[in-house]
């Protein structure tokens, strides 16, 4: 098939790449998000999607708003069979989506009808899911309700972070996204609708929805950042500047006395055969940090950063 496929970040990279090792379909265009500032230096850069485009000598369209006239007329122009979206970034009005023959269809990385949204990785980790998966499905106007063509399953690991997760979702939905556009090119493959229970929505997580509480329970606060990890990046604050935390690693109440005796977002060096390990008491249990990034200075390990602040006896993160 013809195809003009959709799609901004890394986690659209493997997809795009087996639409384009695919013998049965070719990708004459791409449409990503318009290049914008990135990094600490807040240099503008390409998004991953249109550098590979590049790379591999594909016309690349960058619209401001998909419902731009000059944009719709160009993929008119083009004339697709289908455009397969991955994590693009923006809503597709009516006026493109009925341009190509077979629609848009988009591979999301949960298992529909669960998790609509903008962060559905992140909001499994939240919830505790011990199980979640990817789904593609026929894109409408509303919000990821299409009917789905196909789905794969993935197990949650114990001490996965979003970003682990979402590799190994775009690596195995990009396999399940060139099978769908297969059985739809050879018309084996009909989409089914949603079942109507079982919706959640996963809204784009904030850099506030990731403060740490420390008066929550040691199990919330490592599902908070591990869904947080790589970005926004879980934080708290330590002495009035803000600190980025990487995985923690949760201890029941009974692995650590600390949190019997100690106020929530205590921080202690622990004893023991844990020498050098800095613990950080909770709502209910103990969490040993991982990495530390102070602001505006490089990640370090919990270690190095309790040495460099030099802890004195009570400090507390807020």
């Amino acid at each position: 098939m013809r195809l003009v496929f959709a799609g901004t970040p890394a986690a659209a990279l493997p997809s795009l790449r087996a639409l384009l090792d695919s013998p049965r379909h070719e990708v004459v265009a791409v449409v990503t998000r318009p290049d914008r500032p990135v990094g600490r230096g807040r240099k503008v850069a390409p998004s991953p999607v249109r550098a590979l485009a590049q790379e591999a000598a594909v016309d690349v369209l960058t619209p401001e708003r998909p419902r731009d006239p000059a944009f719709l007329a160009r993929l008119a122009d083009i004339a697709p069979e289908c455009c397969p979206v991955v994590a693009y970034g923006a809503l597709l009005p009516r006026a493109a989506l009925d341009i190509p023959k077979y629609g848009w269809i988009n591979l999301h990385f949960s298992l529909l009808p669960a998790w609509r949204g903008a962060a559905p990785v992140q909001h499994a980790l939240l919830a505790g899911d011990e199980v979640t998966g990817a789904s593609v499905f026929q894109i409408e106007e509303d919000l990821d309700t299409g009917p789905v063509y196909g789905t794969l399953t993935e197990t949650i690991g114990a001490h996965d972070t979003a970003g682990d997760l979402l590799e190994r979702l775009a690596d195995a939905g990009a396999r399940l996204l060139t099978a769908v556009l297969d059985g739809i090119d050879d018309a084996s493959l009909h989409a089914r609708p949603q079942p109507g229970e079982g919706v959640s929505i996963a809204r784009k997580l904030t850099v506030a929805d990731v403060r740490i509480d420390w008066s929550a329970p040691a199990f919330h606060v490592d599902r908070l950042v591990r869904a947080a990890t790589p970005a926004p990046g879980a934080w708290t604050t330590f002495r009035d500047h803000r600190i980025k935390l990487g995985p923690v690693r949760p201890l029941s109440t009974s692995d650590d006395s600390t949190a019997q005796t100690q106020a929530p977002g205590r921080i202690v060096v622990r004893a023991g055969d844990g020498a050098g390990e800095i613990a950080v008491t909770t709502g209910g249990g103990v969490v040993l940090l991982g990495d530390v990034r102070p602001e505006g200075r490089p990640s370090m390990t919990a270690g190095a950063w309790a040495r460099g602040a030099r802890l004195t006896d009570g400090e507390r993160f807020a």
